[in-house]
């Protein structure tokens, strides 16, 4: 036999082999299931890893108001400096004042660190604002700098400009700042340049391309990430932050509206919480208040669920009930939150109503949903939860109630809660896990025999932690992959999904793994972060079932670690088919779309595919692009698509 004959040999033995050993799934088209909800797949934004401030909140300047506990702490002061607590803003009451130094070679001034410095681009615009006045009944004047403390060329300065302080009443001052080099670790530095000394309260810095240019504005990149995952729900404040390390420290949503100069500082539960990485000077301005994270849901096309405090503190932190709000004193905390539905969706005639409409939105914001609590457990959540749940129904029947099932996905707590929440008929019960690679494997059949009667499900805060790589890496992001078939299988009782958490700063962070990396001037995409966002930009509108070999694709024995969903879009008239292959083996598979209709065929199709051959890699500021989705022609010619699915791979199989 010569070669020739051998090389036919193999191609036609191959050709056949692979349609004998092709493993079947079929698509019933003709029997489509639940009506996948819009707010399937969304985001949960909690201001951990310095997210808020630092991060996903434009303002470059740390402790603008000088109201830390340490007044001038982010700042270096020189020359005659000295702060003042009797300013023009009763809840940020500290200012600094700034007089001349008796002698012609002194200087008075400030300098301000940033968050992790302050960063900025050649070829940008950067509003500097203050609120100053005169110290005196004469003018002064100060002269401002973005600076590069390494620079090796003969000024430091890389953008200065000055201001004259014409009053001697409060007032706010504007310039833009256009710097002439690209700095990473830069300041912003204030000098007097008058006899005249003057008084400075809220020194802000911004981009001033901010996202949609809103003045006190959002990170441009750091949105865009957000919007490109269409999510259907954003989640925020927190998380933790709602409950606080105590009472004083939670979140309160009425200190974060109104005038971004008159909210008060809050104290972030997360500065001290881990002491292996600890952060003092992590504080929350509340300049991305409640007003500011409804604008953005609106702006990326999400629904927006604010969580509210339920009384309790964070009861990992505090185990004596006197930490706690009794029962019959909840009243302001019902109180807040009937509230805050009438700031989101109230007449201009209501009080908080009002009050958002003077902020710049005269419409309402459309809130259809609140969460009381976060992952409080016990009989004293439930017992706080009720007479939130009756104050609601009655004023706002038509707002949906979120409820928690505690800490875990499962045991006491978990299994305390579930009957709990269905006795006080939440409309949705969150469920929290971060669990290792096996948990995200064996619970993609978790929703297959859920209690269709209840509360549906809110998977709010799920990410994979890897036994031993606790950090982000392909084979996590592909673990939550296969989970996530069992989520949309399940679409009838899974109405929301949010992984957790969504942000982290490079040079902040406190707890990974996390979907979004960023430094000063560049954010990252991961790989769990694309997996969100093909099952989001592809959700389709109703379930489709699909099997193999007679059974759900769940990496049941048999199945060679397969896992698959699939929808329709009635929109798109397309199917789309998501298979997860956690095996080291490509598959090749023969997808049947049983139950056309006569005269229908497929016709075009195209492949998305997620993959790496480095299971511990992901993306980096440094290498972006490392694992990134892949998108190809599918060769579509009847109802039944012939595909390879590559080992340890996400693949999206979209056909008309």
């Amino acid at each position: 036999m010569n070669i020739k004959t051998i090389l036919l040999s193999f191609v036609v033995l191959t050709g056949v082999c692979g349609r004998i050993f092709a493993e079947e799934m079929v698509v019933r088209v003709d029997k489509p299931g639940a009506y996948i909800q819009p707010t399937m797949y969304g985001l949960f934004f909690e201001d951990i890893n310095y997210a808020a401030d630092g991060g996903l909140y434009a303002e470059m300047i740390k402790n603008r108001s000088f109201d830390f506990p340490q007044a001038l702490m982010g700042w270096d002061s020189f020359g005659n400096v000295s702060v003042m607590d009797d300013g023009p803003f009763d809840r940020n009451p500290n200012y600094v004042r700034l007089k001349a130094v008796n002698h012609p070679h002194k200087s008075t001034g400030l300098s301000n660190e940033g968050f992790f410095g302050v960063a900025f681009r050649k070829g940008e615009s950067y509003r500097f604002s203050v609120w100053a006045r005169s110290a005196g009944d004469k003018a002064s004047k100060i002269r401002v700098e973005l600076i590069d403390p390494s620079a090796v060329s003969e000024s430091q300065a890389m953008a200065s400009r000055t201001i004259d302080i014409d009053s001697e009443e409060w007032k706010r001052y504007t310039v833009n700042l256009a710097p002439e080099s690209t700095v990473v670790k830069g300041r912003l530095r204030i000098f007097l340049e008058s006899e005249e000394g003057c008084d400075l309260e809220h020194v802000s810095l911004f981009p001033v391309d901010t996202w949609n240019g809103h003045e006190n504005g959002l990170r441009k990149d750091l949105v865009q990430k957000l919007a490109d995952i269409k999510p259907g729900i954003l989640r925020f404040p927190g998380g933790c932050i709602v409950e606080g390390t105590d009472l004083a420290s939670r979140y309160q949503w009425k200190n974060s509206v109104g005038p971004v100069e008159n909210r008060p500082l809050n104290e972030n539960r997360w500065h001290y919480t881990f002491r292996h990485r600890h952060f003092p000077d992590y504080y929350q301005s509340y300049g991305l208040g409640f007003y500011e994270y409804f604008l953005l849901a609106e702006e990326i096309g999400a629904e927006p669920l604010p969580v509210l405090s339920v009384g309790l503190a964070c009861q990992y932190q505090n185990d004596d009930m006197k930490a706690h709000v009794p029962v019959d004193s909840l009243q302001p905390y019902i109180d807040d939150a009937l509230d805050l539905i009438e700031f989101a969706n109230g007449d201009i005639d209501s009080e908080w109503g009002r009050l958002r409409v003077r902020m710049g939105h005269p419409e309402p914001f459309g809130l259809k949903f609140i969460a009381i609590g976060n992952e409080q457990w016990g009989e004293e959540y439930p017992l706080r939860l009720e007479p939130f749940v009756r104050a609601l129904r009655d004023r706002y029947p038509e707002i949906r109630i979120v409820g928690s099932s505690g800490p875990t996905a499962s045991g006491d707590k978990f299994d305390y809660l579930w009957p709990e929440m269905k006795r006080l008929k939440v409309d949705l019960v969150d469920e929290h896990y971060y669990a290792p690679e096996e948990f995200f494997l064996s619970q993609a059949t978790r929703y297959d025999s859920y209690d269709r009667k209840g509360p549906k499900v809110f998977a709010g805060e799920y990410a994979c932690h890897a036994k031993g790589k606790k950090y982000n890496h392909f084979n996590a992001s592909l673990m939550e992959a296969a989970f996530m078939t069992g989520l949309e299988r399940n679409a009838d009782i899974v109405h929301m999904a949010t992984y957790a958490p969504l942000f982290a700063h490079v040079e902040g962070w406190q707890w990974r793994p996390d979907m979004i990396w960023f430094d000063n001037l560049n954010s990252v995409a991961t790989t769990s972060y694309y997996v969100q966002q093909i099952y989001s930009v592809h959700k389709g509108s109703r379930t489709l079932p699909i099997t193999m070999g007679g059974r759900i694709v769940t990496g049941a024995e048999g199945q060679h670690g397969l896992y698959a969903s699939s929808v329709v879009d009635d929109e798109t008239n397309e199917y789309i088919v998501k298979i997860v292959n956690t095996s080291e083996s490509a598959r090749n598979i023969s997808l049947r779309f049983k139950g056309l209709k006569r005269g229908r065929l497929l016709s075009e199709g195209r492949c998305i595919t997620l993959a790496s051959s480095d299971m511990d890699s992901d993306n980096s500021l440094e290498n972006p692009d490392i694992i990134i989705p892949v998108e190809s022609i599918l060769d579509v010619s009847s109802e039944t698509l012939s595909v390879t699915v590559p080992a340890q791979s996400f693949s999206v199989y979209i056909v008309k």
